[in-house]
């Protein structure tokens, strides 16, 4: 079979298994259920509160055998989201930042995740089961990060880059109400309770996670920690940072 004909035929077969796959992830237990990130020793076969049930199907997101797609630059460094992007990530993945995977995974990946595609993230999950697999600055779980990398538009074949991580974790700020935040129809507290609903590396007021003690869950900042970060990003709403 001609090379280009192959190729085809591959893209077709990964587009109708594209459609199957996110159709069957996005499962909300409530209006209100919480998108998980979960940080600590999760098997990925884990029962979770999360929204997005991990019914992983292994293969689909082989990577395709050209060359890695890389997105456009990511936010800026000195903009608001972006401040509150690196004090998620101070939560969530320390000093290894993009290149982060979870500690608890025996078998790692054979690359840096910024020099992966996200199709070779996919098979590097399907092919290691019961282990976790939270990977990159956010610690996206799989199921997670299939979800919002459709929602994004961003197939297989992008690279795992910084600009990908950024765009598929504002994913997740904006259904923590970023915007109704930063137009004031949100509270400072309420829009941080919401952010450690996402991230079980934030807290709760109480200084616990959201998920305190579920597989492993505990928050990696103090609650004065997260609200004084996020005062030095938005200084002016302080006076409705109440609940």
């Amino acid at each position: 079979m001609d090379h280009s004909i192959r190729l085809s035929f591959a893209l077709f077969l990964w587009g109708s298994n594209v459609a199957a796959e996110t159709g069957s992830l996005y499962r909300p237990t409530a209006p209100s259920a919480p998108v998980v990130v979960r940080r600590a020793g999760v098997v990925d076969a884990v029962a979770s509160p999360s929204l997005f049930v991990g019914a992983r199907t292994d293969g689909l997101f082989a990577p395709l055998p050209d060359a890695a797609i890389d997105a456009p630059p990511g936010l800026s460094g000195t903009t608001q989201t972006a401040q509150l992007l690196s004090l998620i990530a101070r939560a969530e993945a320390g000093s290894a930042g993009y290149d982060a995977v979870q500690y608890g995974a025996r078998i790692r990946p054979a690359k840096p995740p910024t020099q992966m595609t996200l199709g070779e993230i996919y098979r590097w999950i399907a092919d290691t089961p019961g282990q976790p697999h939270a990977i990159g600055r956010y610690q996206f779980i799989p199921s997670t990060l299939r979800e919002v990398a459709a929602t994004a538009g961003i197939g297989p074949e992008y690279r795992f880059s910084p600009a990908v991580q950024d765009r598929l974790a504002h994913v997740l700020l904006d259904r923590a109400g970023l915007n109704a935040f930063e137009t004031g129809q949100m509270s400072r507290r309420t829009f941080m309770r919401n952010l450690a609903r996402i991230w079980a590396g934030l807290p709760l007021p109480s200084g616990k996670s959201y998920y305190e003690g579920y597989a492993g869950n505990s928050a990696t900042m103090s609650w004065a920690a997260f609200e004084t970060g996020m005062g030095h990003i938005w200084p002016a709403t302080s006076e409705r940072s109440g609940s």
